[in-house]
C-alpha cells in the first residue's frame, strides 16, 4: 500500500511579527538558564533528560526510581513466572517505555528504506468520530498499526520510509535540501478502507511534562483566539477531548494534536496501544472485530499493569526534569534571541509561564519555567497537514509543542531529526517546513543574512 505523504509539524517557527513588549532579546533574564524553574537539571551528558526534578525530597525520588524500573523494563507473553509483568500483546510495537522513548529522549526514523518504523508509529483513522468525539479507528487494523504479536496471533504489517529530496535556496544563494518523506507498508491482513486517514509519529521526548500539566488552565485559555479577533494572524485554539477518569470532556494538552488531557491518561493509553497492556483505565485490548485471533489470545489478568505500576510510571512521567539552557549570557546566542523575538516566534512558542498548585506535586507547583509552547492548536497550512482530524483538531492543525531541551537531542539521542516524523536534518530544515500561520515568520527567516539565520539556531540549539 503507498498513500500520499502528509508533512507534519514539530517546531512551529514564528506565527506573527513583533517581539512581546519589553522583551527585546538583548541581555539574558534573571533565572533564564533554569528552563524548569527549581526543578531544572545542570547535566549536559546522554543523561540529561534522564534526571528527576532537583527540588524532589530522597522519599519521592526514590518512588522516581521505582517508575523508572518500569519504564525501561520489557513486558512477557502471558502466562509467565514473572508476577506483575506479563501481559504483552496480543498486539504491539514494543516491549517497553524505553524501546521507542530511548534516554527518554526522541525517537528517529531509520535511515535505511528497507528497515522497517520501530520508534516511529502509524495512527490510522476513517472519517468521522467514535463514541467520545476522536478519531474513529480503521475497521481492521484499529488506531495504530501494530507490526508485532504474540505466537498464534498474527501481525499487522510493517511500514517503510525512503525520502525525496527537494532542493532549495535561501535568496542570498545559499543552497539547502528538504527531503520529503514517502511512507509504504506491507500490511499483513488485508487492505485497509479506502479513506484511511494515516499520520506517522516519532516518539517524543519525555522531559518536564509534569511541569506542562501544571501550568492553570486559565492561563493556557487567554491566548485562544480561535477566530483572529486581534487580526495578527494567530488562531490558537485549544483542544477539548475525552478525559476518562473524570468521564467528561477536559482540556488537551499533551500528544502531537493535544488530544490526551493528562499525563496519567497519556500512560495508560501508551500501555494499551504501544505494548498491549491493559490498565484499570482501559481494561479491554483493542482487537478489531475481524481479529478473532488476537481476541482469543491469553491475558496477563485484569488488568495486566496494576495500579501501583500505572502510578509509578505516571510518576516517573510526571517528575522527568528539564535540563538548563547554556550559554544564555553569550552574544551570538543574544543575537539569535532577538532574532526568535522580532520574527514573532514567541508569539506561539510563548517562552515563560509560572506553574500553578499541582495536586501531588509540591515540587511542580509554582515554579516559573520557559518551555517555549502555549499547547495550543494552530493552522499551520496544507504543506503540513495530515487530514486526519482528532478530536476538535482538524486536518490542518497541531499543538506547538515545547522547545526546551532540543539543544541537547544529538548528545542523548545521536541525531538531530526534527519535525514530527524525524524528516528535517536539523533547525533549519524544521523552519523551512512550515507554513499556514508560520509562513509570514518563516519567509522572514529565509530573507534574514546568513549570519543572522546562523544566530537563530544558535539560539534554539541553546535551549
Amino acid at each position: 500500500m503507498r498513500w500520499p505523504v502528509f508533512p507534519l509539524v514539530f517546531v512551529v517557527l514564528g506565527c506573527g511579527a513583533e517581539a512581546p513588549p519589553g522583551e527585546t532579546g538583548l541581555s539574558a533574564e534573571p533565572g533564564e538558564e533554569l528552563s524548569g524553574g527549581e526543578t531544572t537539571v545542570h547535566d549536559t551528558s546522554k543523561n540529561a533528560y534522564s534526571l528527576s526534578a532537583r527540588n524532589m525530597t530522597p522519599e519521592r525520588r526514590s518512588a522516581f526510581f521505582v517508575g523508572n524500573s518500569f519504564f525501561k523494563e520489557n513486558w512477557v507473553i502471558a502466562p509467565a513466572s514473572t508476577e506483575g509483568r506479563d501481559g504483552l500483546g496480543p498486539l504491539f510495537n514494543a516491549r517497553s517505555c524505553s524501546s521507542c522513548h530511548l534516554l527518554d529522549g526522541r525517537g528517529s526514523p531509520p535511515d535505511d528504506p528497507a528497515e522497517p518504523l520501530v520508534s516511529v508509529l502509524l495512527r490510522l483513522s476513517i472519517p468521522g468520530v467514535d463514541a467520545h468525539g476522536g478519531p474513529a479507528p480503521e475497521p481492521v487494523y484499529g488506531g495504530q498499526l501494530q507490526p508485532r504479536a504474540i505466537p498464534n496471533v498474527g501481525p499487522e504489517g510493517d511500514a517503510f520510509v525512503a525520502y525525496e529530496e527537494m532542493p532549495g535556496s535561501f535568496p542570498d544563494g545559499e543552497t539547502y535540501s528538504l527531503r520529503k518523506p514517502v511512507y509504504t507498508t506491507a500490511a499483513a491482513r488485508g487492505d485497509m478502507q479506502p479513506d484511511t486517514l494515516i499520520s506517522a509519529r516519532v516518539a517524543p521526548a519525555m522531559i518536564g511534562l509534569g511541569l506542562l500539566e501544571a501550568i492553570a488552565e486559565e492561563d493556557l485559555l487567554k491566548a485562544e483566539d480561535p477566530d483572529d479577533a486581534d487580526g495578527d494572524g494567530i488562531s490558537g485554539r485549544a483542544n477539548h477531548v475525552w478525559d476518562v477518569a473524570r468521564g467528561a470532556v477536559a482540556l488537551g494538552r499533551f500528544g502531537w494534536k493535544a488530544n490526551q488531557p493528562t499525563l496519567m491518561q497519556q500512560t495508560a493509553g501508551a500501555f494499551l496501544g504501544d505494548m498491549g497492556i491493559t490498565t484499570s483505565m482501559f481494561l479491554t485490548q483493542e482487537c478489531t472485530d475481524v481479529q478473532a485471533d488476537c481476541k482469543a489470545a491469553p491475558t496477563g489478568g485484569s488488568p495486566e499493569a496494576s495500579e501501583k505500576i500505572l502510578g509509578d510510571v505516571a510518576f516517573y512521567s510526571t517528575t522527568l526534569a528539564v535540563p538548563a539552557r547554556r550559554d544564555v549570557g553569550d552574544a551570538v546566542v543574544l543575537a539569535g534571541k532577538q532574532q526568535f523575538l522580532k520574527l514573532g516566534c514567541g508569539n506561539c512558542h510563548t517562552p515563560v509561564f509560572r506553574t500553578g498548585t499541582f495536586d501531588g506535586y509540591p515540587e511542580l507547583s509554582g515554579q516559573t519555567i520557559r518551555p517555549f509552547t502555549d499547547l495550543l492548536l494552530h493552522d499551520m497550512g496544507e504543506a503540513l497537514a495530515d487530514g486526519r482530524p482528532d478530536f476538535e483538531a482538524d486536518g490542518r492543525e497541531w499543538r506547538t509543542p515545547p522547545l526546551w531541551g532540543l539543544g541537547l537531542l544529538e548528545t542523548v539521542n545521536g541525531h538531530q531529526n526534527l519535525l514530527h516524523d524525524g524528516r528535517a536534518r536539523g533547525f533549519v530544515e524544521a523552519v523551512l517546513w512550515h507554513g499556514g500561520e508560520a509562513e509570514a515568520s518563516r519567509e522572514a527567516f529565509r530573507a534574514l543574512p546568513a549570519e543572522e539565520r546562523r544566530a537563530l539556531v544558535r539560539f534554539l540549539e541553546s535551549l
